[in-house]
């Protein structure tokens, strides 16, 4: 029985919570008696018994698919039924086997992959010995050798390598996305292990190590994890800490959010809707037949004869029931898997355009996700971050302030000073042999300094490449390669070098660099690293006497550096010996702590953090990458309004903001919010909201809703005359975060263009993007590069991965992911709008004709005494969704665009529509509702009058119910045919395809089954012999479906002429210009050139510091392990010269005027 409940998933006794891991060093019998997992990883959902029930228990869960099998069941009971099973089984089959095969085939690729890695072999020291076993039985404790090019077996403490130093290289990209990392060994292969219990935090690892009664500590650079690779190392013996569904790989592979569109809430709603809808015409009909049956069924009695016990009542009853059968066509059970169809091939899309590929990264556009297409084409607030998503995150080292002195601007002749271009002359770094021939620099006073022997100016490029974590490579004498954790210190360490201060190489307790071409050995005693608490880092190390370095963010002793780039500031001091002594002991016992180590080593660093000499600032440069200004200038055309959450100072982050075009000087006002109480900060926003909108009250407009037991508040926009900016830090942000005073915050940054929030944490980014989205009725889009926008990039509605420098977290927890910010314009108003467009259609169109075709239904009860008397033949029946109505609808929803790509970026407020939903809605389901009651009218009341007392050619009756049923399912089909087409805009040869295609199967079916032939094989199931040749050759019954098309089609078209006459919208405009554009082309006047952003003013008044998000190498550097081997590329897709984006240029739109008007 428990094997049974096992393998149906069912847990029947609760796992003990682990609190922390205790593991001996090849012990197994030890290690077994804690019942670890072992190293078998499942990630298939179903096995050979399960898979069956479980699916179809899942596809059951889906109201439209339980309601059908309710309707089969009805189907089996003869006196309620009268259609045939198939005209339920064969939609229901379908349905239910294509989710099916999809399910298998992908649980199929799972058994696969999970057989090919739990039965991979690798080496475990057992008794001694290394005998080779699968992954599948590795235990826990267990010590393995890996050889280069391995994947890692398990998470592994690495124990020792066969390279110098114990240095091994690894590659992470199935984890982050990173090519090469390098990680340290200890020396031990016995011991006891305290760490962790297992958790999905692929950046920390808390444990102790002790051997022979010594303590050592354990941190995440010690720890190898599974689904790394082993690089240019040709062995590594590892003690297996965590395994199978332990490993933090599996601990991240769980169930990620799942994100629903609003079209798919919507959808929710209606189909609810639909059911009480049905539920009320069956209603409708059994009374009616209640009524007929009392007035009059006694008439009928003698050649329809009741049964036993049968009265008007119970008539009444069962007719409730066989209607709920005949018209089960408006509930949509197709609807779903049509809908996920449109969305894969809307995917697609986005994969193949060549325009939104990266040639230089080699980087194609992805959609990670097929469940969020149409809603790129609602987005009405975007949160970007600013270092490598708006900026290209490759550091310059452009300027410096030494003992109060700048350094990096060049003035000419009169003093005057002048800007720098690529034509202004560099400085010739020939006189160093080891300078990087790829470093500029234009100011020749800092090389006149460092030659002249200042101590300042050497003394700061000494700390510049003495403090970092940077490994050197030198391949052949003299060729330095640098590997940094961040571009930042690459950038300084390699201005050091072309400065004549070279780092060299390095060991776990020496420093090697070369100043003035003279060789020097500095001894490391400590590294105090990076982290984002600190932000901030130090190095201990003397050479003749003890030196400290520190970086700090301290903003108020940077007085000279401008522009708004990126600052750090430089400070040392002396060491007493004794003292270092006693700060070091106590900073080992912290760093062996198991609990709140991280908090215990800040607390160890800042007291000797203190009482620096301030030697100096350094200052680099991120530029902006190609096409932000011109990608934000279109996208506030959409109405599209921008927040850009940075950790960068409020100076760096304000000057960004104007260089790419968010901040404007036409602006009426930017707020600043700096305050350092709450009451301060409240103030600030309530005085920044006044000013915009002095009639706005105290409390904000709230639309208060309840839908389905969930309660929301929506505060509403209100009005602003004019464009405000709001800049806010991340102390004053704390305040306006919290529960009393988010409201006003809210209000007051939506009433901006633009918002920058800087100095925020990651928590405080996916706080700002929860505010908006729980409480503004609009869709968010998150866009980041690095790991610490992957909280925000969750919590948005739509979250965005950029491929940068920064590896591949965000782009792993994202929806969507391409190389450059300029593509998001495309994603949104050309993939997201058309996306959008097309799935309006597809559901107006999609409930049109399944209500139209239900209603004729419904009017025909009145005419056959309620009897739940069918009007179509079963077989058309049992067609209509799954053959006739089915591709046209497709095509149209796959190929359809009213504008072309280059005119949906002339004409960003074509945008609009989808934020306020106008395209799909409830008001618009209830004019669908009132077109397809119309339609239904003229589709049953015209065919019958025309039937009625009608006559052959040859004066024979062919007013029967069977010629009756052709006519009024041929009209249907002509009907809705022809509305698809006054909905397609764009013409394929596909939608071309399906549409007539559909009409010819449909006359080519008919025939088929309405022949003699059907009929003496298939007496009972196609009963009308001869129908459609004998009715279909009458010129009455061709005029009549002339006549009903006609008065079907001709209200739509005159509402749209009018409407376009009267009353035309932003798409009704571009629509008419578009057409007359196409026709006047060849004499179309040449536009203007594309308006010019201004170029910023140099000032002087902002300047700016970031810093990394990401945890240095410090610990890495202080075990003595070094990197010598390159990041390797991967080779291009397409070679750069035979692909048509080759250039990879900006993307500009020039404005097209008609006729021969200018602006």
């Amino acid at each position: 029985m428990g094997s049974l409940l096992s393998a149906c998933r069912i847990n029947v006794e609760k796992k003990k919570v682990e609190e922390e891991r205790h593991l001996r060093a090849n012990d197994r019998e030890y290690n077994l008696s804690f019942m670890y997992a072992n190293n078998a990883i499942k990630t298939s959902k179903y096995n050979v018994f399960t898979f069956l029930p479980l699916n179809l228990f899942e596809q059951f869960q889906r109201l439209a698919n339980a309601y059908f099998v309710f309707l089969l069941i009805l189907q089996l009971i003869p006196q309620i039924s009268s259609l045939s099973w198939f005209t339920t089984v064969v939609p229901l089959l379908l349905v239910l086997s294509i989710t099916l095969a999809k399910d298998l085939s992908d649980d199929i690729t799972r058994h696969k992959n999970d057989k090919h890695v739990n039965n991979r072999k690798v080496e475990v020291l057992i008794n001694g010995e290394l005998k080779s076993e699968k992954w599948m039985n590795v235990q826990v404790g267990d010590i393995v050798k890996l050889e280069n090019n391995e994947f890692v077996t398990a998470d592994l403490l690495l124990l020792s390598s066969s390279e110098p130093l114990n240095l091994i290289y690894i590659e992470t990209a199935e984890l982050d996305g990173t090519l090469i990392k390098y990680t340290i060994s200890i020396l031990y292969i016995s011991g006891e292990v305290r760490c962790e219990p297992p958790n999905n935090r692929l950046d920390k690892f808390t444990g102790t190590l002790t051997v022979r009664g010594e303590t050592f500590a354990l941190d995440n650079e010690r720890i190898l994890l599974r689904g790394c690779t082993l690089r240019n190392t040709e062995w590594c013996f590892g003690l297996v800490v965590f395994g199978g569904p332990d490993t933090k790989l599996m601990q991240n592979s769980g169930k990620s959010i799942f994100k629903r569109t609003s079209i798919d809430h919507l959808m929710n709603f209606l189909v609810m809707f639909i059911f009480g809808f049905l539920a009320f015409l069956c209603a409708i009909l059994s009374i009616g037949n209640g009524i007929w049956e009392y007035q009059e069924g006694n008439s009928f009695i003698t050649f329809l004869p009741r049964a036993d016990g049968a009265n008007a009542s119970l008539s009444a009853f069962l007719t409730f029931w066989s209607y709920v059968i005949i018209l089960n066509t408006v509930v949509p059970i197709s609807l779903y898997v049509s809908v996920e169809i449109l969305r894969l091939g809307n995917s697609y899309f986005i994969d193949w355009d060549c325009k939104m590929y990266h040639v230089k990264s080699n980087t194609p556009a992805q959609a990670r996700t097929t469940t969020l297409n149409e809603e790129l084409g609602q987005i009405k607030y975007i949160f970007s971050d600013k270092t490598g998503t708006l900026t290209q995150n490759i550091m310059t080292f452009n300027r410096c302030s030494i003992n109060g002195k700048s350094y990096g601007e060049v003035v000419d002749f009169a003093g005057q000073r002048v800007e720098v271009t690529e034509k202004t002359e560099k400085i010739d770094f020939s006189w160093n042999s080891l300078a990087d021939s790829k470093f500029c620099f234009h100011d020749h006073k800092l090389v006149e300094a460092v030659k002249s022997g200042s101590p300042e100016v050497r003394a700061f490029f000494r700390l510049l490449a003495l403090c970092h974590t940077v490994m050197a490579e030198e391949k052949t004498e003299g060729e330095l390669f640098y590997q940094a954790q961040s571009p930042d210190e690459g950038a300084l360490v390699t201005a050091a070098r072309n400065f004549g201060f070279v780092f060299r190489s390095r060991t776990p307790e020496t420093i090697s660099l070369v100043e003035m071409g003279v060789p020097t050995t500095y001894e490391l005693l400590a590294v105090l690293d990076f982290n984002n608490v600190r932000k901030r880092m130090s190095v201990i190390g003397c050479i003749r006497c003890p030196l400290n370095s520190w970086r700090s963010p301290q903003n108020t002793l940077i007085v000279r550096v401008t522009h708004g780039l990126r600052t750090l500031a430089l400070a040392y001091k002396d060491l007493d010996e004794d003292k270092f002594e006693e700060w070091k002991e106590r900073h080992h016992e912290a760093s062996t702590s198991l609990e709140d180590r991280e908090a215990k080593l800040d607390a160890i660093y800042e007291e000797i953090e203190k009482d620096l000499l301030l030697l100096g600032a350094s200052a680099v440069e991120d530029k902006l990458q190609d096409g932000v200004p011109q990608t934000i200038e279109q996208l506030a055309k959409a109405d599209i309004k921008i927040w850009v959450l940075t950790g960068d100072k409020q100076e760096t982050a304000e000057n960004i903001g104007y260089s790419c075009n968010m901040l404007r000087e036409e602006m009426k006002e930017i707020f600043i919010v700096a305050s350092n109480t709450a009451e301060e900060v409240r103030e600030e926003l309530v005085n920044a909201r006044k000013k915009m909108s002095p009639e706005s009250g105290d409390e904000p407009p709230i639309e208060k809703s309840r839908f389905l037991g969930k309660k929301s508040q929506v505060v509403e926009d209100e009005k602003v005359n004019g464009e405000y900016g709001l800049v806010i830090n991340g102390h004053s942000l704390a305040f306006a975060l919290q529960k009393d005073m988010q409201l006003e915050l809210l209000r007051t940054a939506c009433m901006c263009q633009a918002v920058i929030c800087c100095r925020v944490t990651p928590l405080q980014k996916a706080q700002v993007v929860e505010l908006v989205k729980k409480h503004k009725k609009a869709v968010t889009l998150a866009i980041g590069d690095g790991a610490n926008d992957v909280s925000m990039i969750k919590t948005a509605h739509i979250g965005v991965g950029i491929s940068g420098q920064e590896g591949m977290q965000a782009v792993l927890s994202s929806d969507f992911s391409f190389a450059q910010f300029r593509y998001l314009q495309r994603l949104l108003l050309v993939h997201g709008r058309w996306s959008y467009l097309r799935m309006c259609k597809f559901l107006r169109y999609f409930f049109y004709k399944n209500f139209t075709f239900t209603f004729v239904h419904f009017w025909y009860a009145f005419f056959c005494g309620f009897s739940a008397q069918t009007v179509y033949d079963e077989w058309f029946i049992t067609l209509y969704n799954l053959i006739y109505a089915a591709l046209p609808v497709i095509g149209l929803s796959l190929f359809d665009q009213d504008v072309n790509d280059r005119w949906s970026f002339q004409y960003p407020q074509l945008y609009a529509p989808g934020q306020l939903n106008q395209y799909f809605s409830k008001m618009a389901f209830a004019r669908i509702l009132l077109h397809s009651c119309y339609s239904s009218l003229i589709l049953f009341f015209v065919p019958w009058a025309a039937m009625c007392d009608t006559v052959r050619d040859d004066g024979k009756d062919i007013a029967d119910y069977q010629s009756f049923a052709l006519l009024a399912q041929t009209c249907l089909l002509i009907v809705v045919s022809v509305q698809l087409g006054l909905d397609t805009y764009y013409w394929t040869a596909v939608s071309q395809f399906f549409l007539w295609g559909s009409l010819s199967v449909y006359f080519a079916v008919t025939f088929t089954m309405y022949s003699n032939g059907m009929y003496l094989i298939f007496t009972s199931s196609f009963p009308f012999i001869g129908t459609a040749r004998n009715s279909l050759n009458q010129p009455n019954i061709w005029l009549t479906i002339f006549l009903t098309t006609i008065l079907c089609i001709l209200p739509v078209v005159a509402k749209r002429f009018l409407f376009i006459q009267l009353k035309p919208t932003i798409n009704d405009k571009v629509g008419s210009s578009f057409v007359r554009h196409k026709a006047r082309q060849a004499k179309a006047v040449p536009p203007p050139a594309p308006r010019k952003v201004p170029r910023r003013r140099i000032s002087t008044r902002r300047s700016g510091y970031a810093f990394s998000h990401a945890r240095g190498y410090g610990d890495l550097v202080t075990s003595g392990r070094f990197l010598r081997i390159p990041v390797k590329t991967r080779s291009a897709l397409f070679p750069h010269t035979d692909t048509p984006v080759a250039d990879s240029t900006p993307q500009t739109y020039r404005t097209i005027y008609e006729g021969a008007q200018s602006p």
